[in-house]
């Protein structure tokens, strides 16, 4: 499941927001779900915030064999323009 980011709509405000909206919090939440319009705690308005996006890292650069045994063509350049299979 993702997680979301929310921060009160007046985090400066004490009279609309508690402690926990007013720094602003994150909650795991299943996609199909709607965003939250009020704090879980406090009940007063809070928005979403964009987010980092998780993405996969690559510890190290594909070689060759890792190429070939994915079904990838490998080709390396002969001449000018050239390139045949290796």
């Amino acid at each position: 499941m993702p997680l979301y980011d929310y921060i009160s709509l007046h985090p400066d405000d004490p009279e609309k927001s508690c402690r926990v909206c007013s720094r602003g919090f994150e909650l795991r939440r299943p996609i199909d779900r709607p965003a939250l319009e009020v704090c879980p705690l406090c009940r007063h308005e809070v928005k979403k915030l964009i987010s980092r996006v998780n993405t996969p890292k690559i510890t190290k650069p594909f070689s060759v064999t890792d190429a070939k045994k994915a079904g990838f063509t490998v080709l390396e350049k002969r001449d000018e323009g050239v390139y045949e299979r290796q």
